[in-house]
């Protein structure tokens, strides 16, 4: 399975209409970019959330998360969340939230 296609029609209608989300396949799984920037995905059934340096260490405490380590180099400032972290729909909302708040603060690619 390369990515939880539940999960990713989760995501799309936490979106609505109004965000203007690129959806991209990558890393064997699924991007969504926000003005050109990954914002969060997924890979497998885990969701991959982009929080930033600052947030970062904050992020790896909540429960159900890890370090975001697909190629043996941990990738500071993104965490994966295990499924049973996004089970209900307002965890899924918070994290994705987090994921657009964060890709907002950087400038369109």
């Amino acid at each position: 399975m390369a990515y939880d296609k539940d999960l990713a029609e989760r995501i799309s209608k936490s979106f609505g209409t109004t965000i203007p989300i690129i959806e991209k396949k990558m890393f064997g799984g699924i991007g969504y970019l926000l003005h050109g920037h990954m914002a969060c995905g997924i890979l497998d059934d885990a969701l991959i959330v982009r929080v930033g340096k600052k947030d970062y260490a904050e992020a790896l405490t909540r429960p159900h998360t890890r370090v975001f380590d697909i190629t043996g180099r941990i990738m500071r400032g993104w965490v994966m969340v295990n499924p049973a972290g996004t089970a209900e729909e307002d965890e899924l909302s918070a994290w994705v939230e987090q994921g657009l708040k964060f890709a907002l603060t950087l400038p369109p690619k």
